[in-house]
């Protein structure tokens, strides 16, 4: 064997040895790696993980007048006292903009779960079985579709808000409503797209394995199938957030989400549209919340998009 070929066996050798040294990566560290270079998706996830934690820990560390009527410090424009000024009642614009994001994001987070649940379970069962079952849920998935959302939203909610405050208090109530109207109405798109993943999936090489080993249809679809769905899902739940934001603000803006001493983003909206053209900071302040979150979460479900498609490389 000659000199040149033994260095080149030598080399491959070192090659083959520090390729098996490195540990293999795992789909989500892959995916880690694919997010953090998506530049806008990182910004987002910035802006969001300071507003999670101004909300959460923000009353903590400063207070102001959110509740009561003390026209003395009403119409303040924004300074270090107040940071975004007061509103007409003398309410610290800041510190209701902290304590209402704790509801509009909580609505937007149980929302989801609520829609995803629901969607998951419906899109998975459609998908799998196939046949009459799948024909019926999508045309089920369909009917919801044809129905006008925002109206509807209404409507369950004048008809059911005053039932829901007597049994589980006014807060309490109006949170379980909002959040169980707004997530059942928004689970088709996941339905859809689940769906679309077992149809997929079922057929693999792997599947029909299972299913000649006798596995069981519930092992199947949560320990085979399942797993394999859950990066469009996770995609898809970020975005449910945003619109679940979204619709939370209208319905308060609308007068029909909580009441006027909770005050979420979209009340403060409300309370505010008589104000726009003598004290902006109203406005603007709740509006910039609304628009920075929502924002965020879209850039971050961008990111996840991205970073979980197995086509995709860094």
């Amino acid at each position: 064997m000659s000199e040149a070929s033994t260095t080149a066996e030598g080399g491959s050798l070192k090659d083959l040895g520090t390729l098996r040294a490195k540990k293999p990566r795992s789909l989500w560290s892959d995916a880690f790696r694919q997010f953090r270079h998506h530049k806008l998706a990182m910004a987002g996830a910035i802006v969001l993980v300071t507003f999670i934690l101004m909300v959460i820990f923000g009353p903590m560390l400063y207070s102001g007048p959110i509740r009561g009527i003390d026209f003395s410090i009403g119409y303040e424009s924004p300074s270090l006292q107040y940071p975004m000024g007061t509103t007409h009642e003398g309410h610290d614009i800041f510190a209701r903009i902290m304590w209402g994001g704790r509801i509009s994001i909580a609505v937007g987070i149980a929302a989801m779960l609520v829609g995803i649940t629901i969607g998951t379970t419906i899109g998975a069962t459609a998908g799998y079985f196939g046949g009459f079952v799948d024909s019926a849920l999508m045309r089920f998935t369909d009917l919801f579709i044809s129905l006008p959302v925002l109206p509807l939203l209404l409507l369950i909610i004048y008809l059911f808000r005053d039932t829901m405050r007597d049994n589980f208090g006014i807060l309490m109530g109006n949170f379980i409503l909002i959040v169980v109207v707004i997530g059942a109405l928004a689970w088709m798109p996941v339905a859809r797209l689940v769906r679309a993943s077992f149809l997929s999936i079922k057929e693999k090489e792997y599947i029909e394995a299972a299913h000649c080993i006798g596995a069981k249809t519930s092992s199947i679809m949560l320990r085979h199938i399942m797993p394999n769905v859950m990066s469009p899902i996770i995609v898809a739940a970020t975005l449910a957030v945003a619109q679940a934001i979204i619709t939370e603000s209208t319905l308060s803006f609308l007068g029909l989400g909580f009441p006027p001493d909770v005050p979420t983003w979209g009340r403060m909206l409300n309370d505010a549209a008589d104000f726009v053209a003598i004290h902006p900071v109203m406005v603007i302040f709740p509006g910039a919340a609304i628009f920075l979150t929502v924002l965020s979460i879209n850039y971050v479900g961008d990111g996840l998009r991205d970073a979980l498609d197995p086509h995709r490389t860094v």
